[in-house]
């Protein structure tokens, strides 16, 4: 069993919503497969909190995370409860067996925090990808698609890979599900930018910061600069070592956001101040 310390965010949103703005640009042909990252380090169960802040470091959500081992198969849950009363809920399945592959993945995100509210759900495994999403008037509408999916699709499982590259890899690239306007793969291409210090209640610690580039690939990866739509990478931090883990990510949630940033949360004590009396 793995401690708060070691809580793992999924792939989630900060890549997932970034690059389904621009599905559209990627109907130009397919990319390359790849090959799913080895298991370098087994995940088990863990329940940890997360807090997403804005540029300008205001909390605008609180984040919970559970994830479950059942033998080779996880279930990872990361709920963030926004303060407006928006949601964003992922719930991704993956086996561990010699390499993460994902099986399911169920994203959700609506209120007033988004724009454009979504709810896609894949099926790796049967290659079923359903959407269901909102257009002007209102009103919903749902569309299944059946697609090839690769088995180094990395939805809602980004952070855990990175936490399983090892640390002289000097680029590692793995498949995205990008769901609009129609369910479309891209590239994510991970580099090591080095190592950055922190400290942790005045105790200094070191993690390698990844940079995450969104690869559209061909023809869609020359014109998205040449219109505007070249996409911001995003940047994650892992602690490496025996026991890797998540520390931080920046990136936007939502397509043509503001950069937003999400870390561990620490606990404050209701009682904290009368202990001090």
């Amino acid at each position: 069993m793995k401690s708060i310390a070691s809580l793992r965010i999924r792939s989630r949103s900060l890549i997932a919503i970034l690059v389904c703005a621009w599905g559209l640009l990627c109907a130009w042909g397919p990319h390359a497969a790849a090959e799913p990252v080895p298991v370098r380090h087994l995940e088990g169960t863990v329940h940890g909190f997360l807090e997403l802040r804005s540029e300008e470091g205001r909390v605008l959500a609180s984040g919970d995370f559970v994830q479950v081992a059942h033998g080779d198969q996880v279930t990872i849950r990361t709920l963030f409860s926004f303060k407006d009363g928006s949601i964003d809920d992922e719930t991704a399945v993956f086996s561990q067996r010699r390499n993460f592959q994902l099986i399911t993945d169920h994203h959700i995100q609506k209120g007033p925090s988004f724009p454009h509210p979504m709810d896609t759900l894949i099926d790796r495994r049967s290659g079923q990808v359903t959407v269901r999403s909102f257009g002007k008037d209102g009103k919903e509408e749902v569309k299944t698609d059946h697609l090839n999916l690769p088995p180094d699709l990395a939805n809602g499982i980004v952070s855990l890979i990175l936490e399983n590259i090892p640390p002289a890899t000097p680029e590692t690239t793995v498949s995205l599900l990008v769901a609009t306007p129609k369910p479309r793969i891209v590239k994510l291409v991970v580099t090591p930018r080095g190592e950055e210090a922190f400290s942790v209640v005045g105790s200094s610690h070191k993690a390698i910061h990844y940079e995450i580039k969104i690869d559209l690939g061909g023809v869609p990866g020359v014109v998205a600069p040449l219109i505007g739509k070249q996409l911001p990478n995003i940047q994650v931090w892992v602690v490496g070592g025996q026991a890797p883990t998540f520390v931080r990510e920046q990136g936007p949630i939502y397509p043509d956001g503001p950069m937003m940033t999400i870390e561990l949360a620490s606990p404050v004590w209701q009682n904290l101040a009368k202990s001090g009396d």
